[in-house]
């Protein structure tokens, strides 16, 4: 046995070492429907009726279940000798399907693309840049044409975002009171791309609007939460024609009337007219030469008095935290060609743009807000 100090840094690095399978653990309960089914029952199933409903194996499902125990994923009661499965309410919240704030959708996105990106880091650090050519057969300078590569995908994008701003959205569109500004602009949501940026692609496999991933569809969850916050505000969703088609197809919108679309690539199409200017986990996508010219873009559009509201994940000062913005920005480098960014750096862009009166807000969650005015 080695010392206590040599036991805990061995433990550390098996932890570690390990993380990827504590991810794969998840990603297979949900994309298996484990919770889904033990949220349909009307009460606690045996692993034998847990494999029955999902159709695995009952060994596999014993492993998988007893496992999701250890990580508070599930709870165990043993009755009459029989171990008996429920969710946890960390689960029910956030892993069942049909719950409001559930982020199934999301983590399926980050099962099937982003874990495949990752397995190619050392060779995005090597070369400074993304890894679809690698994950998916992509050649890197069409970023993201691997997620758009169907329909179905696109919509699995879209979907996956809608979860992000289901549990952020309110926080962010809270931060700062923007009731002074009555008609507001969602440029591009979370998408990165926009149709001039793809010239190869098929326009009905992009997404503009709206992950975790780090990237975000046009499913309108922000504007919903800010219509909602802010009675007498309107707001415009800007988006190319395909997804706005997709968004109207596939998510419903109560507040018709109150939120609205207009087609459009926010790089080159004039942008609507609006008091403020959303750009929310766009910047990050972007180099900062792209971010300089979109930025300049949106100043030119706004009226004087007039705002943009950048949202992000923040980096501190120094850049060496929070670890989950760390890993953010380290997802930037395979998937993209942006980066998280600390608020000076954010706010030196900002200021070349022409915007001033920067503010900036944290909410306590992941993401954090940016008000600059013109």
């Amino acid at each position: 046995m080695g010392s206590p100090g040599e036991q805990a840094a061995l433990s550390l690095l098996d932890q570690y070492s390990c993380g990827f399978m504590v991810s794969q653990v998840l990603f297979a309960a949900c994309e298996l429907g484990v919770f889904d089914v033990l949220a349909e029952a009307p009460e606690a199933l045996g692993s034998d009726a847990v494999a029955a409903r999902l159709g695995a194996s009952a060994r596999g499902t014993e492993l998988l279940l007893d496992t999701c125990v250890s990580l508070r994923l599930l709870q165990v009661e043993t009755r009459g000798g029989k171990a008996l499965y429920e969710n946890t309410e960390l689960s029910g919240t956030y892993l069942v399907r049909s719950s409001p704030r559930s982020q199934h959708h999301m983590l399926l996105y980050l099962a099937r693309t982003t874990y495949l990106c990752w397995a190619h880091l050392a060779q995005a650090v090597r070369e400074g840049q993304n890894q679809y050519q690698k994950a998916f057969g992509v050649p890197s300078g069409e970023l993201f044409s691997a997620i758009y590569r169907s329909e179905g995908e696109q919509l699995r994008f879209m979907r996956a975002l809608q979860d992000i701003w289901s549990v952020q959205g309110r926080s962010v569109m809270a931060a700062f009171d923007l009731s002074p500004f009555p008609l507001i602009c969602d440029l591009g949501g979370e998408c990165p791309l926009q149709a001039s940026e793809l010239p190869k692609l098929t326009l009905g496999l992009l997404s503009t609007h709206r992950p975790p991933c780090p990237l975000p569809g046009c499913s309108g969850a922000l504007a919903k939460e800010c219509v909602s916050l802010y009675p007498g505000c309107q707001v415009t969703v800007f988006d190319i024609p395909e997804v706005v088609r997709m968004a109207r197809k596939h998510f419903p919108f109560p507040e018709e009337g109150r939120i609205g679309f207009q087609e459009g690539d926010f790089f080159r199409d004039p942008l609507p007219d609006a008091d403020l200017y959303i750009l929310a986990r766009v910047l990050h996508d972007w180099a900062d030469e792209k971010c300089a010219q979109l930025l300049a873009r949106v100043h030119r559009a706004c009226k004087p008095g007039g705002g943009i509201l950048v949202v992000e994940s923040l980096l501190d000062a120094d850049g060496r935290g929070p670890l989950t913005t760390q890993l953010y920005s380290l997802n930037m480098l395979v998937q993209t060609e942006g980066r998280e960014r600390t608020p000076a750096q954010y706010q030196a862009l900002l200021k070349a743009a022409g915007f001033r009166d920067i503010q900036c807000q944290t909410t306590g969650g992941i993401y954090d807000t940016i008000l600059a005015r013109k």
